[in-house]
């Protein structure tokens, strides 16, 4: 027999034709984190179909509405909706072919290569269901559309702009992301389900010269390549093998012509680990070995050393995501084609958590499938999925429409009814 949250869902989901052409939309006009102008616009005219109060331009382009419902608890679900400066190579029909010039002033291609927007599609359709079946639950429930999370920004962002003066502050915090998974999968983790993640783009300073006379140079090529081979020793000597961490330098930019010895070389670093303690030894040894190899070299300055980004751990609170798998498992079938109750850490990176913690509040963060069954299933079978399957951030990522967008919407609603249905 159907739970009675399984019910309030097959009797009041909406029709989704509507949302996969607003899906496609969205897809094919992405904009860049804290630029998100047309796509919050568009956001606050599809609310505006529905009885909810809405407060719009929260911390840049953020929005939350309110859909008050009698006495219980305050639900927040949020979706973010920044795209990243990735060109699209999908093919697909709505592609998005658009560029814009991003807060530094570069022209970059965009793309929604990490799902975001059928983030946005999943959540508006959820707000139809729960609006249509508004005598089955009492409580509030908060629709959060987050700007920047690509920056890890976002949400702070929010909160820092009076998100929570201007709706009530929530029982319980819930999320969703679409993740290379079989469309149909869902999942959830207790405890620790994300990597704290940090970002540092670092200036190294040499002395350019012709490149006939390196005697007269500090070359920063010389000096930079060091620096990244010594970085791998941070990961590989200092890390206990027991913690996971990760190091990327993932650019490095140096001169324009091969006669001439710049005057400057540029690193971008990441980091991801899973341990509080960690972290700060990580980016302590970034900072150790790049002032040092600016030393050795001779550098006419010390090198700057900025950091860009920084999300926290997500750690998925244990109460709250035990009552949300007892809701999963009885909507869902069971996996391997539908719910896994323990989907492993994930080693991106969210700001997602901030919307609970910085009110000390409990969340509990979920993913779903969003690579087509067929592909994923040839995929498997031929032991290529790690070749095959476009990851998130991929020129290749886009979710295959359905099932993957029904699986958000339930996984939306079920997720807020755990606590709203009426008893």
């Amino acid at each position: 027999m159907p739970s009675a949250i399984s019910t309030i869902i097959t009797e009041h989901l909406p029709s989704l034709d509507s949302y996969e052409p607003l899906y496609k939309h969205l897809h094919a006009n992405p904009e860049l984190s804290f630029q998100e102008k047309e796509t919050a616009a568009r956001i606050v005219e599809e609310l505006g179909k529905f009885p909810v109060e809405i407060h719009s331009g929260i911390g840049g382009h953020g929005i939350a509405a309110v859909l008050k419902n009698g006495e219980g608890k305050a639900v927040l679900l949020r979706a973010d909706f920044d795209a990243l400066p990735v060109e699209e190579l999908t093919g697909l029909p709505y592609a998005s072919k658009k560029r814009m010039v991003d807060l530094e002033g570069n022209e970059k291609p965009v793309m929604h290569a990490c799902g975001h927007d059928m983030h946005v599609a999943c959540l508006l359709a959820a707000t139809e269901l729960m609006v249509k079946a508004k005598e089955k639950w009492s409580g509030t429930l908060i629709l959060c559309f987050q700007p920047a999370e690509e920056k890890g920004a976002g949400a702070q962002a929010m909160v820092d702009d009076g998100l929570y003066d201007k709706i009530p502050k929530p029982d319980i915090v819930l999320g969703g992301h679409v993740f290379p998974m079989r469309a149909g999968v869902i999942g959830t983790k207790k405890g620790t389900v994300m990597s704290a993640a940090d970002s540092f783009h670092i200036t190294m300073h040499g002395r350019g010269s012709h490149g006939s006379q390196p005697h007269r140079s500090v070359d920063p090529v010389v000096m930079a390549a060091s620096t990244v081979m010594r970085l791998q020793s941070v990961i590989s000597r200092e890390t206990n093998p027991e913690d996971f961490a990760v190091l990327t330098v993932g650019a490095l930019n140096v001169g324009d012509a091969e006669n001439v010895i710049p005057a400057k070389a540029e690193l971008k670093i990441n980091i991801r680990n899973f341990n509080a303690e960690t972290r700060p030894r990580v980016i302590e040894g970034i900072k150790r070995i790049v002032n040092a190899e600016s030393l050795a070299s001779n550098a006419p300055a010390p090198p700057d050393i900025k950091e860009t980004t920084a999300f926290p751990l997500t750690i998925n609170d244990e109460d709250v995501t035990t009552k949300v798998t007892e809701v999963f498992t009885e909507h869902f079938p069971p996996a391997p084609h539908g719910f896994l109750p323990d989907t492993g850490r994930l080693f991106g990176s969210e700001d997602f958590g901030i919307l609970g913690s910085a009110i000390g509040r409990p969340y509990c963060y979920f993913v779903y499938g969003g690579t087509d069954p067929e592909v994923w299933d040839k995929a498997i079978k031929e032991g290529k999925a790690t070749e095959v399957v476009p990851v998130n951030h991929s020129p290749f990522f886009a979710p295959v429409i359905q099932p993957t967008m029904r699986v958000g919407v339930e996984g939306y609603t079920a997720s807020a009814l755990t606590w709203l249905i009426k008893q």
